[in-house]
């Protein structure tokens, strides 16, 4: 059986006549910034690991610049794009440079994608790899949700405005440290993977972009009585007014100031910390201490 063709990438030149012949305007409502530079997408490919193995999930594949090394690297790619004029155009590009590859597409809103969309069908498995060009206006919760639906994916790398690669990358105690970053280290370890010019995108967005990659793990060891959207709401409320001390910032969430107090202290935490020093274990605790603080008093119970 003979190799498949080479792949040939789009150019700046390529992008501009895809987009003239389909009428396209790239729109900032979609966060339509198309990458045109071959050697940052072969770049992304290579930071994500992504081999023969793999099948990938790509949100938002536009005009293919990066589908097409990740069809060349992939067992296949399965990728999802909101817009049908986009979508419709994708599989001849990929047929034209980057034949005999098992490309699927999804329109959708990845959003509201479930795991049901994207079923193995003639590809050997479920998407195990997430690789993106993500909108910025809605990169924290596509990542999320797609972690939370798609318990196949193992890793990922996800190209995203700057300061929003910093804020899922954080640590706790480091400024950009918050709930996207709680939020997703409860799925996955991410890291900061390297930033991306403006240049190589057209149109030329206003602002800088980065990589982050990320590694699934399991989530903290959670009682019966908690789960994932009890963490996550302690985690908002903590962030919600995050200069404050958590006895006052989870006074809503617990009931008041005492009950707040009360399941911290059950919890292992201390009531005058702010969110922005716990990790995702102690946000944890904090959910499990509610359904059984130390005084043994319910906390919505405790009055003033």
């Amino acid at each position: 059986m003979s190799a498949p063709a080479p792949v040939r990438l789009l150019g700046p030149a390529d992008v501009r006549a895809l987009a003239a012949e389909l009428g396209l305007r790239p729109t900032k409502r979609l966060g339509q910034n198309f990458v045109h530079d071959a050697n940052t997408v072969r770049r992304i490919v290579r930071l994500a690991g992504v081999g023969p193995d793999d099948v990938v999930l790509e949100v938002g594949p536009g005009l293919g610049s990066l589908t097409l090394p990740l069809l060349e690297a992939a067992a296949g790619v399965v990728a999802v794009e909101i817009d049908p004029v986009l979508a419709d155009r994708l599989p001849a590009t990929a047929a034209e440079r980057a034949p005999g590859r098992d490309l699927r597409i999804v329109t959708a809103d990845a959003l509201r994608l479930a795991a049901r969309d994207v079923r193995p069908g003639d590809l050997p498995r479920a998407p195990d790899v997430l690789v993106a060009n993500l909108p910025y206006n809605v990169a924290v919760p596509v990542v999320l949700h797609l972690l939370a639906v798609l318990p196949d994916l193992q890793r990922g790398l996800v190209m995203v405005q700057a300061e929003v690669a910093d804020r899922l990358a954080a640590r706790p105690g480091e400024k950009a440290y918050g709930a996207p970053s709680v939020k997703l280290a409860w799925y996955a370890d991410a890291r900061r993977a390297g930033p991306v010019p403006r240049a190589v995108f057209w149109p030329v967005p206003g602002v800088d972009s980065g990589l982050v990659a990320f590694t699934r793990h399991t989530p903290p060891a959670a009682a019966p009585d908690v789960d994932r959207a009890e963490v996550f709401a302690v985690v908002d409320a903590a962030f919600a007014q995050r200069r404050k001390s958590l006895r006052a910032a989870l006074a809503g969430w617990a009931g008041s100031p005492p009950a707040a107090e009360a399941v911290l202290r059950a919890a292992g935490v201390d009531p005058g910390a702010r969110g922005e020093a716990l990790d995702v274990a102690a946000f944890t605790a904090i959910a499990r201490a509610r359904h059984r603080p130390a005084t043994g008093v319910a906390p919505d119970a405790v009055t003033p």
